[in-house]
């Protein structure tokens, strides 16, 4: 696949990232069927189909159980070929989501995730929202502390998973990056994306398959055409762990692209 780039951050993403929810957590998600958390031998086989088809993009978190540590792990030395976008604000811990968007929280669960992932620089690192994204940013301290972190060189881009308008908005103006939902039943976060496509803002767009809820490949074929028809957009985050799920999805969105070229 042909690398896109993340708005003016000067890093290049595959228009398909992805996700690492499955690879950690499995409890207190909003998928359609359950599943058991992948062995390492599966991620290890999962990272190098991704690789081979051209993804270069992971998304991973704190709240995402313990998918950081397991990357940390399995990437090896191949740390150089992913561009690894985190977050901060959520941990989850005893089945539990828990909120923390301070300063120095959001410093420590930085420099954590550097330590879980053996790396000395996160690619891009996203504000973890709860919902109330313009509070978060206002009040919180997460926005000064990355950055800071930025200034420090441990960060290279920072933005925020966001969920209202207004605090996309908002991220558009003073963050590199921002990670939105749109998909075939959801548009309201359209103008979003288009006031990031006028800023040269990055773009990654979430639950454009809407979290394992469609079914064929016609229905796949028609969210990676609204998706990326849209303005700006840079890589839409996918989570799998099935292997096959992954090749579909790859051929799919390679045609859909082909035909808008």
């Amino acid at each position: 696949m042909e690398l896109r780039p993340l708005g003016s951050t000067g890093i290049m993403v595959s228009p398909l990232g992805l996700g690492t929810v499955k690879f950690g957590r499995n409890r207190q998600v909003k998928y359609p069927t359950g599943f058991e958390l992948p062995d390492d031998r599966a991620i290890v086989e999962l990272l190098d189909l991704a690789q081979s088809l051209g993804i270069n993009l992971l998304d991973t978190a704190p709240a995402y159980g313990s998918s950081q540590a397991r990357l940390g792990k399995l990437l090896g030395g191949r740390r150089s070929h992913w561009v690894i976008v985190s977050k901060v604000g959520e941990t989850f811990e005893d089945g539990v989501s828990r909120f923390d968007f301070s300063y120095e929280h959001t410093v420590q669960t930085v420099e954590q995730s550097l330590k879980t992932l053996h790396t000395d620089v996160l690619d891009c690192v996203l504000i973890h929202s709860d919902g109330n994204d313009r509070q978060i940013l206002d009040q919180g301290g997460a926005l000064e502390a990355l950055c800071d972190l930025k200034r420090r060189g441990l960060v290279r881009a920072h933005g925020m998973s966001s969920k209202t308008v207004a605090g996309g908005l908002r991220t558009v103006q003073e963050m590199d990056v921002v990670m939105a939902t749109c998909n075939v039943g959801y548009n309201d976060e359209l103008p979003v994306l288009q006031a990031a496509h006028k800023r040269h803002k990055g773009v990654l767009i979430k639950k454009g398959l809407m979290s394992g809820h469609l079914h064929g490949p016609d229905a796949v074929r028609d969210a990676f055409a609204h998706v990326f028809s849209q303005p700006g957009v840079s890589s839409m985050i996918a989570g799998t762990i099935n292997p096959a799920h992954l090749r579909d999805n790859v051929q799919i969105l390679q045609q859909v692209l082909a035909a808008r070229a």
